[in-house]
């Protein structure tokens, strides 16, 4: 009998941190559209899982380097995810942070504070986003769905591409291949090591960061390394 009386109120507990849970998760995501469910909880416990991740060290590495590239960063192109040709060469003399996003991630809720990087640097920075489908296929829409998604959830106005292969195949994206060969970027070898990976490119075209998917778009480090001039 008090095994079952103890059964009874760990039932209830549980019942009842599920339903506060339920509800935090809406309140989190009151302006939110179209968002499955997951999505919705993953966007509610994102700030839990940037502490957790900082606090444990996961994805967290960051790389700093600044050599000439044997490929110019300005020879590659791109695809808009509305099918438009993107030349680089149009970013001379601004700095361009790269970032491998994706709509079902615990970093997915990074798209606001890219957004918000974009917007404070305006004129000065160009987030480009590359969506993959690479890391436990948690990218699986089409362009413009995930178009859709990034405006309606994260007001996203920065360049997104075509959705594309980032890590080391034969499929991988060449701006990535640039981004992840250092016989083309002049020192950098290092992968995504998830979704919302980092690159930072100079106003001189010259790879200078890199920064695991844990290190927040807003964090001092990116944001040394933006405000840092050009030598």
């Amino acid at each position: 009998m008090r095994i079952n009386k103890k059964l009874k109120r760990f039932i209830i507990v549980v019942l009842i941190m599920i339903g506060i849970f339920a509800v935090y998760v809406e309140i989190a995501n009151r302006n939110t559209k179209n968002m499955t469910y997951r999505q919705k909880v993953l966007k509610a416990v994102y700030p839990a899982w940037m502490w957790f991740t900082k606090l444990t060290g996961k994805n967290s590495q960051q790389l700093a380097g600044k050599k000439d590239p044997q490929v110019s960063f300005y020879t590659l192109n791109s695809t808009l995810n509305n099918g438009s040709s993107y030349s680089f060469d149009s970013l001379k003399g601004k700095k361009v942070l790269l970032v491998n996003t994706a709509s079902n991630c615990g970093y997915t809720n990074q798209y606001d504070d890219l957004q918000k990087l974009y917007e404070k640097y305006s004129g000065k920075l160009v987030v480009l986003g590359f969506p993959a489908n690479d890391f436990k296929e948690q990218e699986k829409g089409t362009d413009s769905e995930i178009a859709s998604f990034c405006k309606l959830n994260f007001g996203v106005t920065f360049p997104l591409m075509q959705k594309s292969v980032v890590v080391h195949t034969a499929q991988q994206n060449p701006v990535f291949t640039w981004l992840t060969t250092s016989a083309e970027n002049g020192w950098n070898d290092k992968s995504p090591s998830w979704n919302f990976s980092k690159y930072l490119v100079n106003e001189n075209g010259i790879l200078t960061n890199y920064f695991d998917p844990s290190i927040s778009p807003l964090s001092d480090e990116v944001i040394t390394a933006i405000e840092k001039k050009a030598e």
